[in-house]
């Protein structure tokens, strides 16, 4: 990847909409020069999907959650099981396994506390594996962002 990749894709990063012809007029390259590097960056897995960011208020999700859970055991077959279970689950945005005193941080967005409260008693409650978890809730979405470069 060069810095004319680089480039593409800080343009794509923010709107994945734009034309081989626009993003061409930016990065000084043909638009049939954007089209190869797009289709290799895709190909290749550098462009994993190309997605709609949508408002979670507009759309009925008024809440955004983060939750850290800590599991009482970590052997593969509890940390596969605990994967496929957020997976599934639809008011799951983001799920990371991560070091620290936490095993998984996941964000969440949800309609309400009620959703919430739903979702915590079938995958925290229910699950003999969940030692605890803790809960913060966003009170204001101050950056929201998937760039890379």
């Amino acid at each position: 990847m060069d810095d004319k990749d680089k480039q593409i894709l800080q343009l794509v990063q923010s709107n994945a909409r734009l034309t081989a012809e626009v993003i061409s007029q930016d990065v000084g390259l043909s638009p049939a020069a954007v089209q190869k590097r797009l289709k290799k960056l895709r190909e290749t897995g550098v462009i994993e999907r190309e997605i709609a960011v949508v408002s979670p208020a507009k759309a009925g999700r008024e809440l955004t959650i983060i939750v850290e859970v800590i599991l009482e055991r970590e052997n593969l077959a509890q940390l596969d099981a605990f994967k496929r279970r957020i997976r599934a689950a639809e008011c799951v945005q983001q799920c990371y396994y991560t070091t620290g005193e936490a095993d998984f941080v996941l964000i969440l967005t949800v309609a309400d506390i009620k959703e919430y409260e739903r979702f915590t008693q079938e995958h925290f409650f229910e699950q003999s594996n969940i030692s605890r978890f803790k809960t913060s809730i966003v009170m204001d979405r101050v950056k929201v962002s998937l760039d890379v470069v």
